[in-house]
């Protein structure tokens, strides 16, 4: 059948399923809601512009961009987009440099710009002119032309123009993966959304169509992999009887791009393969991994590979032999490498003797190890040197590992920031961290060029989340946390954009494009990881949460190991606060290039939001503000508070601005923030009092209840105050 365009084609070359929820606003739809622009100036300006699809060639991930693209124009211009199935002369004349009778944009008009793309990258362009113009989504692959089918939805969902468009965009990292820490019981470690996504005893004979929405999410922002299984890993995720439900999984996620990766217990070939040892340099441990890899790939053709916990926290390892880090990971990596598949060694390890400070064991134990790791094994690092505290400086191993890619691992979910029920939007952690300067080759080394492989030319990038996601309905249990999710999607595509471009993206695609809403909600998000800090651990204090929960404070929590509890970080005693990390003290700053030690070794230098993490100081040491350092952590604390307050009554401004569903999900979790924020200062503040000895100043409300009193809560379930 011959159809006739008006204006504007979109021509697909070479390379979604796609399932719609019911349309109730319960957030299940994340931000690729395609309900129809509502605009009427600019909903006719598309409607003229976009009127049908031309594309290329079928394959699987090319036929999820193609449904994808068709559902969307379809919702958001209320109206059937029709698609004509033949080869494009468009994309034709693109790759061959020679446009038939049309004008190409900027300068994409040799095949040379294509290889540029790479396997991810994409065009989004206007070619033509006049009545005769074209979209173009070109790549080279058919996930290139996946992901720019959702750029060009994510322009008409924030209402930008498309009339005259020039996109080029090429993912600054390869390998950009979520971290799921799910259980095969379908529990979830340090997950705040309900149970595990992965329904285990229905797979494989039952696909839910959650699997295929995962999928899509996943694609919209970039992620291309997912690792399906908890760090601290169950060993029969990989017997047979696990690895047919995994493949059941890849079948769904290949559609979309993205491949399964799985954690593997380093005991494995003793608990399941019935070896006695699990050596590294053991010739039948060794032998073990190979045929277990050639299993799994037999069933999997596109694995990823592994990630892998060890001699961390109890969990078994290399060391249990005698071996290093480096022998357990390269025997792991030499049985995926004839298949494409890569390791993931997490450098999260620190002694159970305690010697030393924690902060400084990854680097102790790696940094000898650099260069003797194969070349498809990634060090995976976590943000800081501690454990995903609202704020830490960057790892010291950033920069420190020349020879070895590092992998950058973030943690979405919200461990020891309010967990499930905390407005916090961590894209400006993310950014503080990526944008730090490690001066590993001078000024301008910062940890994004150390994991996007540019500082050191490695061709090897990744960058990790672990992930918020669960069951409930809304995926990630506050609605304000999917923005985490999709930040994080963004960065490791685009570690240059903004939090306040991502967080306006968001907003816009999951909420509404309504001016006042976006500034409103803008603002709230961006100063909600600041007040989070305020309430729970001001000045670079670290680590002061409950040791049995973590969803609240326990500066006194003083259980089991040294570095497991509270007074260990916080160090306070009657001369004052703070962690000596200085050469008075640990020395953990001479991990750091000599430029980053000097300015945060010296008090006139160092930013006061890392000031009690690397320096024990008196109480009435002087803040730059004047105020001491005592009436400072007062004035943080009680910021902390009134910054949630306010949240609350920006969020109660917009009400009527929003559905009501979400408006009342949002306003009553606000309040549960509001009394844990409370919570957080009456009870640190009492508590280092004690040692302070000095009084609350005048004109700050006072605490209800003693510092004792708030000792015996062991968690949000009976917070009643």
């Amino acid at each position: 059948m011959q159809i006739k365009f008006k204006r504007i084609f979109l021509a697909l070359f070479v390379m979604c399923g796609l399932w719609l929820s019911l349309r109730a606003e319960d957030g299940y739809r994340l931000w690729l809601r395609y309900d129809k622009i509502d605009n009427p100036t600019l909903l006719l300006s598309y409607r003229k512009a976009i009127t049908g699809i031309q594309m290329d060639e079928q394959s699987a991930i090319f036929a999820s961009a193609l449904n994808e693209l068709k559902t969307g124009l379809s919702g958001l211009l209320d109206k059937e987009v029709f698609v004509v199935a033949k080869n494009s002369p468009v994309a034709g004349s693109l790759v061959a440099g020679t446009p038939q009778g049309n004008s190409l944009v900027a300068s994409f008009t040799h095949p040379e710009e294509m290889k540029k793309l790479g396997d991810d990258g994409y065009l989004v362009i206007t070619v033509g002119s006049g009545n005769n113009q074209h979209l173009l989504i070109a790549a080279n692959t058919d996930k290139g032309v996946l992901y720019g089918s959702f750029h060009l939805l994510r322009l008409l969902q924030t209402h930008q123009p498309i009339d005259r468009l020039n996109i080029c965009e090429i993912p600054k990292i390869k390998c950009r993966l979520l971290n799921h820490w799910d259980n095969l019981d379908g529990s979830v470690e340090r997950g705040y959304a309900g149970t595990s996504l992965w329904d285990w005893h229905k797979l494989p004979e039952y696909l839910s169509p959650r699997y295929t929405d995962y999928a899509r999410a996943n694609a919209s922002v970039g992620i291309n992999g997912t690792v399906i299984t908890n760090v601290n890993a169950n060993a029969r995720a990989l017997t047979p009887e696990y690895l047919e439900k995994v493949a059941a999984l890849a079948t769904v996620f290949r559609r979309y791009g993205i491949r399964v990766f799985l954690t593997a217990r380093f005991s494995s070939p003793i608990e399941t393969g019935g070896l006695k040892t699990a050596d590294p340099l053991d010739a039948g441990v060794q032998q073990w991994w190979n045929e277990k890899a050639d299993e799994i790939y037999k069933l999997i053709p596109d694995f990823g590979g592994f990630l892998i916990k060890a001699n961390s926290e109890g969990q078994p390892g290399p060391q249990d032999y005698g071996r290093n880090h480096a022998d357990g990971a390269n025997m792991l990596a030499k049985a995926v490498a004839p298949h494409g598949g890569i390791v993931m060694w997490r450098a999260f390890v620190y002694s159970h003797e305690v010697p030393d400070d924690r902060a400084k064991q990854s680097y102790s134990e790696f940094t000898p190890l650099d260069g003797k790791f194969e070349k498809n094994v990634f060090v995976q690092v976590k943000n800081g040197p501690i454990d995903f505290q609202p704020r830490e400086p960057f790892h010291p191993l950033f920069g420190a590992m020349p020879k070895t890619p590092i992998m950058m691992e973030f943690q979405i979910t919200q461990e020891y920031l309010g967990q499930g029920t905390h407005l916090v939007y961590l894209a400006p952690l993310f950014k503080e961290v990526l944008d730090a300067d490690t001066y590993a080759k001078g000024k301008g080394s910062e940890v994004a060029k150390v994991i996007d492989g540019t500082l050191e030319d490695h061709p090897l990038s990744g960058i990790a989340g672990v992930a918020n996601i669960g069951n409930d309905r809304n995926w990630c249990g506050h609605p304000f946390a999917q923005s985490n999710w999709y930040a994080f999607g963004r960065l490791a595509w685009n570690h240059q954009l903004s939090s306040e471009t991502i967080a306006g993206e968001w907003i816009r695609m999951t909420f509404n494009n309504d001016a006042g809403f976006i500034a409103v909600a803008t603002k709230m998000m961006m100063q909600s990881r600041e007040t989070t800090v305020n309430y729970m651990t001001p000045l670079g204090l670290h680590h002061i949460m409950a040791f049995e929960h973590h969803s609240g404070p326990g500066p006194w929590s003083n259980i089991g190991r040294a570095d497991w509890t509270s007074p260990y970080y916080h160090r306070a005693d009657s001369l004052g606060i703070g962690f000596d990390r200085t050469s008075t003290g640990s020395s953990a700053l001479s991990q750091y290039a000599p430029e980053v030690a000097a300015e945060w070794a010296d008090l006139r230098t160092c930013p006061e939001k890392y000031l009690l993490w690397f320096h024990h100081l008196p109480w009435d040491y002087k803040l730059n503000s004047g105020e001491t350092l005592w009436n400072g952590l007062i004035s943080h604390y009680y910021s902390g508070v009134e910054g949630v307050r306010k949240m609350q009554k920006d969020w109660e401004s917009l009400r009527g601005k929003v559905d009501v569903q979400r408006f009342e999900h949002v306003e009553a979790y606000l309040k549960i923030q509001e009394k844990e924020a409370v919570w957080w200062r009456n009870s640190c503040i009492q508590y280092f009092q004690q040692f302070s000895n000095l009084p609350i100043p005048v004109g700050y409300e006072k605490p209800e209840m003693p510092w004792e009193y708030y000792k015996k809560l062991t968690g949000r379930k009976i917070l009643r105050f």
